[in-house]
């Protein structure tokens, strides 16, 4: 049929709007997975973003789906995994030498929920180790491979901002899912803290560890957050008029550069020009201590997680959790005490601050993605993370060498659905003003 989609095509729709070709038979899974997987082989030796991948099993399981009625939300749409995430089919190796071929018996809850709503999952994407120190992923940046990907989500990051697949789960305990997403001009949502189950993924810090997710646009957002039962959609505005914005710089904007610094004033134009009534925010004194209070609890409750593998497996395990679990800052339980409290008291704080705007804009990165390898600076995002508050980035702006460079769109906590609706607007709002195709996967 002529109005058929070919596999090149597929490869370039939102997952959003895959679903809808899908649904309509205009498009069926196995197509839609071959052309990821030949993007994904054309550009790996360069990228180097998959942990795993088995390419009959996901024509096998994109064959089983076209064989079965659309049951889900996600019906046929590949989606990739963060190799600390367990799935049934598929190592979860952590990046590590302890868990090399290691294979969990069942889905993390995540992954179950995916299934259930028709996901394909593609494979496993590369990431920091156990997404939190030690070695580093082998992922470039798809803009760039002289540069870095970002970590720990580096893999999730970079096969979506690269166009290989249309969304992609990943995880963030400091900034782990949305520096990735502003180095590789990705969308990313971190949702509200413990609004998306982590059973089955690996535990860094309890009170940190968050599952989000990648897309090609807002759109592909909110239907992530639909798949997982957060909240209510909600419609977007007709317009920027009159829509409050508050633009925070934030205690860590020390560590921006001047790319960064440029964009934010930038940014903070074009919705002013687009009618958003754009205030400046300077948060309460009391907030310039949430990240060192971060460390305190990411430190402390990282020797928690790691006890047991240091006892088993000392000389698999990198210097960096060694570390961590001796203790060697020597942070007490009084300090741990005074971390939980003070952000108890800023959580309850940010909320009430946050309630009198539509959105809160702040950077996503210090800047754009570092040449080298790491995963570069987390500290425009460790705040956000500790105050459990949802983040949007928005590949909203460019640096002066062509590179992406992040927005972050927060709120009070649990007001996902409509941050997420009010990204549209300002992302709309950017995209106008930005080159074409700008913010948009090539």
């Amino acid at each position: 049929m002529s109005d058929r989609i070919d596999r090149d095509t597929a490869t370039r729709l939102t997952a959003t709007e895959a679903a809808a070709a899908i649904a309509s038979g205009a498009l069926d899974a196995e197509t839609l997975a071959r052309g990821c997987l030949d993007k994904m082989a054309a550009r790996e030796d360069v990228l180097k973003a998959w942990a795993y991948v088995d390419p009959a099993a996901v024509l096998r399981q994109a064959r089983e789906l076209d064989q079965t009625p659309s049951f889900g939300l996600l019906h046929g749409i590949p989606v990739a995994i963060k190799d600390v995430i367990d799935t049934r089919d598929m190592p979860t190796c952590h990046n590590s030498p302890i868990f090399f071929g290691h294979r969990p018996g069942a889905d993390a809850g995540c992954v179950e929920t995916l299934r259930a709503a028709g996901a394909l999952i593609i494979g496993k994407t590369e990431t920091t180790e156990f997404a939190a120190a030690g070695r580093h992923p082998p992922t470039r940046n798809p803009h760039d491979p002289r540069r870095i990907s970002g970590g720990s989500s580096a893999g999730s990051a970079a096969a979506v901002g690269d166009g290989q697949v249309p969304l992609a789960l990943g995880t963030q305990t400091g900034g782990s899912l949305i520096r990735p997403a502003s180095f590789c001009g990705a969308y990313a949502c971190k949702p509200t803290w413990g609004a998306v189950s982590r059973e089955g993924a690996r535990v860094y810090s309890i009170t940190l560890d968050t599952i989000g997710w990648y897309g090609r646009s807002v759109a592909d957002l909110d239907l992530m957050a639909e798949v997982y039962g957060i909240g209510r959609a909600q419609p977007a505005p007709a317009s920027l008029d009159g829509v409050r914005i508050a633009f925070c710089r934030s205690p860590a904007w020390a560590a921006t550069e001047p790319a960064m610094r440029d964009a934010f004033a930038a940014a903070e134009r074009i919705l002013t020009d687009a009618g958003a009534t754009v205030t400046t925010l300077e948060l309460p004194e009391a907030f310039s201590g949430l990240a060192a209070a971060h460390q305190v609890i990411l430190f402390r409750e990282g020797r928690a997680a790691f006890l047991n593998l240091y006892r088993a497996h000392k000389d698999l395990l990198h210097d960096e959790f060694r570390h961590r679990v001796e203790n060697r800052d020597g942070f007490t339980d009084q300090a741990l005490v005074a971390a939980y409290d003070l952000a108890a008291r800023c959580r309850t704080e940010f909320d009430a601050i946050a309630s009198g705007f539509d959105a809160i804009v702040t950077p996503s990165a210090p800047g754009e993605a570092p040449m080298g390898i790491g995963g570069g600076s987390p500290a425009l995002n460790l705040i956000w993370t500790l105050l459990h508050v949802p983040c949007i980035n928005l590949p909203a702006m460019r640096s002066p060498a062509g590179m992406p460079l992040g927005l972050t769109v927060t709120g009070p906590r649990f007001s996902d659905r409509r941050l997420l609706a009010c990204a549209k607007v300002l992302d709309q709002a950017f995209i106008a003003k930005q080159p074409q195709g700008q913010g948009k996967v090539a």
